[in-house]
């Protein structure tokens, strides 16, 4: 380097400044090259982030509409499942009024008549007894007829023919009664009710699932009725409460039967016990308990929801007790609970208040 002449270390200076100018130039284009790409980079994450942003709100407005959807879905059928029940049980209640009202006028008319026929009979009898009195000796054609008759035998026999008539007159009469009561299309919808008339009318249609079947024996029905009063309630809607409930109960039943053999059926037959009673002087309480399967806790917890059945498909619409729940609840401000442990059987209890 020391033996550069000055002009030419003043070139390598010039060169070197130029080559400095150069790279400078270089560098000032690559900071604005960096500073265009974060500037581009900073505007391309916030337009992502605004689709993204847009795409969760997206993503969430169509889970709510697809909720709201599914609710209304849930909701319609409900009402129509309501409406199919609620159709039921009012064509149940016209086609049992109408039997009832069909079969009243003969059995009173049977019922009426039976009396008469009492009277009529002891009548001819009195009468006959009478002729033997005055003519003991018949003549030989009258003897052999009174043998042949064995009068003594009819007379007693008679009676008890008329006995059964009359025990069979009253036994359609109740059940008309009955049947009647149940379809309550005679009363006012909202009126003053005698529940225990509604449970008897409602176990008497039952009364053909009660009886012994094979390898199973009967369904006793016990009975613990309370002093309970004249209850303001929709009369007819409780009896559908009071329906679904006891089938339920008998359909318990009648599984724990198929689960069993005949000598463990005849060893610990079904069950149903009803009791009434009044609680803190203000509900009227209704416990229908059975000695049936019972249900898990998860499955009690559910029992009240719509929709929801163990039953077969085909068997039960998961209506019933819900349809139960909105009548006490909704109807009558009133409280239906279940209480249930495997093995053990299932108890309904219902409280209705004395005075709405």
């Amino acid at each position: 380097m020391d033996n550069l002449s000055f002009e030419q270390l003043q070139q390598r200076l010039k060169d070197l400044e130029k080559h400095n100018r150069l790279l400078q130039k270089k560098l000032d284009r690559s900071e604005c090259n960096r500073v265009e790409l974060e500037n581009s980079y900073e505007i391309q994450s916030k337009l992502v982030n605004r689709v993204i942003q847009g795409l969760e709100q997206s993503r969430a407005e169509a889970e709510t509409r697809n909720q709201e959807l599914q609710e209304a879905f849930n909701n319609l059928q409900m009402i129509q499942t309501k409406l199919v029940e609620s159709e039921k049980m009012s064509a149940l209640g016209v086609l049992v009024a109408g039997i009832a009202h069909e079969i009243n006028n003969p059995i009173n008319f049977i019922h009426a008549n039976i009396d008469y026929a009492y009277t009529y009979v002891q009548n001819l009898i009195d009468l006959l007894y009478l002729y033997q009195q005055i003519y003991p000796e018949p003549n030989d054609q009258i003897q052999a007829l009174m043998q042949e008759l064995d009068i003594n035998f009819v007379v007693i026999d008679l009676f008890q023919l008329l006995n059964s008539m009359k025990t069979g007159s009253d036994r359609i009469t109740n059940i008309v009664l009955g049947l009647r009561t149940f379809s309550r299309l005679d009363e006012a919808e909202y009126k003053q009710t005698n529940l225990h008339d509604g449970l008897d009318s409602t176990l008497m249609l039952l009364q053909h699932r009660l009886k012994a079947k094979s390898n199973c024996p009967p369904i006793t029905v016990i009975k613990h009725y309370g002093n309970l009063p004249q209850i303001p309630c929709f009369a007819g809607q409780l009896n559908q409460v009071f329906m679904n409930i006891l089938a339920n109960a008998i359909d318990a039943i009648e599984e724990r039967y198929s689960q069993q053999t005949p000598d463990e059926n005849q060893n610990h037959p079904g069950c149903i016990t009803i009791s009434t009673s009044i609680v803190d002087s203000q509900w009227a309480k209704i416990a229908i308990a059975d000695n049936g399967l019972g249900m898990p806790e998860q499955v009690r917890q559910k029992i009240f929801n719509p929709f929801f059945t163990t039953k077969p498909v085909g068997k039960g619409t998961g209506m019933g007790m819900a349809i139960s729940y909105q009548i006490i609840i909704e109807k009558h401000r009133g409280r239906l609970d279940c209480l249930s442990k495997m093995a053990e059987g299932t108890e309904f209890v219902i409280q209705i208040l004395l005075k709405q």
